[in-house]
């Protein structure tokens, strides 16, 4: 079967294999010598308590992504392992101003996650573009506008969008309108990860910011109001239910309104998150949903179709993204 990930963070998704590898190139010493006895320090466990637990797990991944060649090798190594999954279309996305550490500009990191990306996208059978995230944070500020514009620098350059991600109950969407601001003077379409850590209000927020998509967005569900105002302004909601359950958006699998959105007209999308922190696939997301709900053909050919209308791709390329995808579901 073939698959679109359309919310996936390269940070958060390398191979355990691929954090050796940059670590030797970095000069990091990692606190396990094997791919093996490293990925507890990359993955959480059944005991995390929320998102911001399960952000820790970043710390590694960022220690060794902060030369330009690191960068590139870790968005090569991706795209290799999704191909390897049946993923034929992507937007990965990461925080350039969190790979700065060691001089790099938010435009060298770019440049060189983009590198990455072509050379996968020439070696294996998949497309990619790529978004830039912005990060929640008091003091966050030059640093998100600078990524605003670099993002704008790259736009039809294999950068798509922005995003708004971190933590979002600390952080919240509303204190985050300058974002927004520069990108519309900018004219660059952005994404606001919303309702996955805070309430309806945020998801209120991103919507009325403009934002084209919402990350998460599954704290919607429990206000009639605004799920109708999702369903009338037809804007994607980027769900992901193992990372979900993992940060406590919902207690568990089956409490998860993945299905209900779905039969309410809601157009949700399935998507891994992070596919090491939260040692998934997308094939393994499918999946769990088919064991907990009981997906029928239908809902999943819906849920496939809801991703190739999401996406930042011309009418044209989506007219054979969904040829592609499709044909194995008839």
């Amino acid at each position: 079967m073939k698959y679109i990930d359309l919310h996936i963070h390269l940070d958060g998704s390398l191979p355990p294999e691929t954090i050796v590898k940059l670590a030797e190139l970095s000069g990091y010493r990692l606190p396990a010598d094997s791919p093996e006895a490293l990925r507890p320090y990359l993955t959480v466990g059944a005991g995390c308590t929320d998102l911001n637990e399960y952000l820790r797990k970043f710390g590694i991944p960022l220690k060794v992504l902060q030369r330009a060649d690191c960068l590139e090798l870790a968005a090569y190594d991706l795209l290799r392992a999704l191909s390897a999954q049946g993923v034929i279309y992507a937007e990965p996305r990461f925080a350039p101003g969190s790979h700065c550490a060691r001089g790099l500009t938010q435009a060298q990191v770019t440049e060189a996650v983009l590198s990455g990306l072509k050379q996968g996208m020439r070696d294996f059978p998949i497309r990619a573009n790529l978004i830039l995230c912005c990060m929640r944070g008091a003091d966050n500020h030059a640093a998100n506008l600078e990524t605003v514009r670099v993002a704008a620098g790259y736009r039809d350059k294999g950068v798509c969008c922005i995003d708004l991600a971190g933590a979002e109950a600390l952080f919240p969407t509303r204190e985050h309108g300058y974002i927004f601001d520069e990108a519309k003077r900018l004219e660059m379409p952005f994404i606001i990860h919303a309702g996955e850590a805070a309430g309806p209000d945020s998801v209120r927020a991103a919507l009325d910011f403009g934002a084209r998509r919402i990350g998460h967005g599954i704290a919607a569900a429990s206000d009639p109001a605004l799920l109708e105002r999702i369903r009338r302004e037809k804007v994607p909601l980027e769900v992901c239910v193992t990372s979900n359950v993992q940060t406590k958006a919902v207690p568990d699998a089956a409490h998860h309104p993945i299905v209900n959105l779905l039969e309410q007209g809601i157009p949700v999308t399935l998507n891994t998150d992070n596919m090491t922190v939260s040692d998934t696939t997308l094939e393994g997301e499918f999946a769990l949903v088919r064991r907990t709900f009981g997906l029928t053909p239908r809902q999943e050919r819906q849920l496939l179709e809801n991703a190739v209308n999401a996406a930042f791709l011309s009418a044209g390329e989506k007219s054979v993204l969904e040829q592609k995808l499709l044909e194995d579901i008839q």
